[in-house]
């Protein structure tokens, strides 16, 4: 927004520090608003999405799967990575397929949350899926473990309050089911 000039930051020079299969950790000098430079230290990331998949009961179906930064296994409703070139709602429709079994009749794009701002560019694009049918077992990626459970909206909610839920995507999606 143009009155937001008095708070650009401006790069200079950026490197690549580390280049994995997900990510690239880059460091970048930069020039501030008062004239001076800083480095600024962060993680490029493909992006993701996140899904309210409601079944025809009205329960939303969730997962839990470890996640190894945290060594435990997390309660979060099914999401994945966006693969180079693809749609966002194609990469819903596959992670929700691929990792439920599930297939939904009717999408609907809710918005986007960004859970790292400090350190990371990763944006997650939220999606809620209704008319699902299962269309046949999970297909997993190889590496890939996770058992499938279905919560009602409450109980979600609840899982969060009683700190079941904690994953940042998963607690901002279920905030669009109190949307006006």
């Amino acid at each position: 927004m143009s009155h937001d000039t008095h708070l650009l930051e401006s790069e200079i020079s950026s490197e690549s520090v580390f280049r994995g299969v997900l990510l690239d950790v880059r460091k970048d000098s930069v020039l501030l608003p008062n004239g001076r430079e800083s480095t600024r230290e962060y993680i490029v990331h493909p992006g993701a999405v996140v899904i309210l998949a409601f079944l025809p009961n009205g329960n939303l179906l969730f997962e839990r799967q470890f996640r190894y930064p945290l060594r435990r296994v997390f309660l979060e409703l099914p999401a994945g990575k966006i693969d180079p070139g693809e749609a966002i709602l194609d990469t819903a429709r596959r992670e929700l397929r691929e990792e439920t079994g599930y297939l939904a009749s009717e999408w609907e794009y809710l918005g986007v949350m960004h859970p790292c701002i400090g350190y990371s560019d990763e944006r997650i694009e939220i999606f809620a899926a209704r008319g699902l049918h299962l269309a046949g077992e999970k297909e997993l990626d190889h590496n890939e473990f996770l058992e499938v459970v279905e919560l009602s909206p409450r109980d979600a909610k609840q899982a969060v309050w009683d700190g079941r839920i904690t994953d940042g995507k998963t607690i901002t999606a279920l905030f669009w089911l109190d949307r006006p």
